[in-house]
């Protein structure tokens, strides 16, 4: 009888431990503020006009922020600064995309690059340079101090070598890859964050990638360009129906912008 008694003890005690073990071993989602179930960025390449007369107004009209990745040369920024001036003001992020949006002459399709902005063609020392200044521009400009960076055609050479790893120090964050849903939190590298690029695109399947992102507790990342106008253009309704539907589900959703969203990634991430 002892002995019986004994041996359910031991079956006990294993089976407590091996319970243990698992609840351990079990992946816990990661945890974003107040309970929602995904974050979201909404950003935007390029400084484009349309963004200034129409992305900005529809974000502001249901009180999301959005991040603008402005190349310092542009025409945009030279000829409409007190708007870009007053897009931070309101909150919205003004994110470095380097002086001059340098991508590789090699690549397929490239025949709108022009020749002297060929990354091909400069070094690593080149587009750090350009890329500390830009950061300097962008501080006269919003007076902030933190930054984050998206990659012009979300390149990582210059010159055929890694230019990323020389810039990070100057960083909070990098957009780098292609995927507009992050697979996992924790093991995200805050350098190379992917993003869904939108063309052409309806408001449902806009929705449907942030629908991704909370069904797997993570993160959507847009970078969208033309908004009704320019380049790589999404309509204007399908763009305000994505916002509608984030406005519409604040316990679902965190809009922030990219700053915000990766400072409290890096915070939170198990080590």
């Amino acid at each position: 009888m002892k002995n019986s008694f004994h041996f359910i003890k031991v079956f006990l005690f294993l089976l407590l431990i091996s319970n243990t073990c698992l609840a351990t071993e079990t992946p816990q989602k990661f945890k974003w503020p107040k309970g929602v179930k995904a974050a979201v960025s909404l950003a935007y390449d390029d400084a484009l006009n349309s963004q200034l007369d129409n992305a900005i107004p529809a974000l502001n009209k249901y009180h999301l922020k959005g991040s603008f990745y402005i190349p310092l040369a542009s025409q945009t920024l030279t000829n409409r600064l007190p708007e870009w001036r007053a897009a931070a003001a309101h909150g919205h992020e003004l994110g470095n995309h380097t002086l001059f949006h340098q991508c590789s002459g090699s690549a397929p399709n490239r025949e709108w690059l022009e020749p002297h902005h060929d990354s091909d063609k400069i070094s690593v020392a080149q587009i750090k340079e350009q890329i500390i200044l830009a950061n300097s521009m962008l501080h006269a400009i919003d007076g902030k101090t933190e930054r984050t960076f998206t990659a012009p055609c979300l390149e990582s050479n210059a010159g055929g070598e890694n230019y990323i790893n020389a810039i990070k120090t100057e960083f909070v964050a990098i957009k780098l890859l292609n995927g507009g849903v992050t697979p996992d939190m924790d093991n995200l590298d805050p350098y190379a964050v992917g993003v869904a690029i939108p063309n052409n695109v309806t408001g449902q399947q806009l929705i449907s990638v942030v629908q991704e992102a909370a069904q797997k507790g993570t993160m959507a990342n847009f970078t969208f360009h033309g908004i009704g106008g320019d380049h790589l253009v999404v309509s204007k309704e399908a763009h305000e129906t994505l916002l509608k539907y984030l406005a519409e589900n604040p316990k679902i959703y965190w809009v922030d912008t990219f700053l915000n969203i990766m400072k409290y990634v890096k915070e939170n991430q198990k080590k």
